[in-house]
């Protein structure tokens, strides 16, 4: 009897699947001075920047989704 094992690294990306870690997949987004993240999404962090009003208090971030922590 003859068995095989496969072994797959999670940190890579096929290309030939169309398959991404989500774990380099970095969000940016806009942090309310409430704590929360305003709920849309942006295509840079230059367009967060612009979004953004630091003087009420928001600020600008990276975060992961899958850990959802700031980067």
């Amino acid at each position: 009897m003859t068995s095989t094992t496969t072994t797959t690294t999670p940190a890579t990306t096929d290309p030939a699947d169309g398959w991404v870690d989500p774990r380099t997949q970095i969000e940016v987004g806009v942090l309310l001075a409430n704590g929360r993240l305003v709920g849309r999404r942006f295509a840079s962090r230059a367009e967060a920047e612009a979004f953004a009003r630091p003087e009420d208090g928001e600020q600008v971030v990276e975060y992961n989704l899958v850990c959802e922590c700031v980067v």
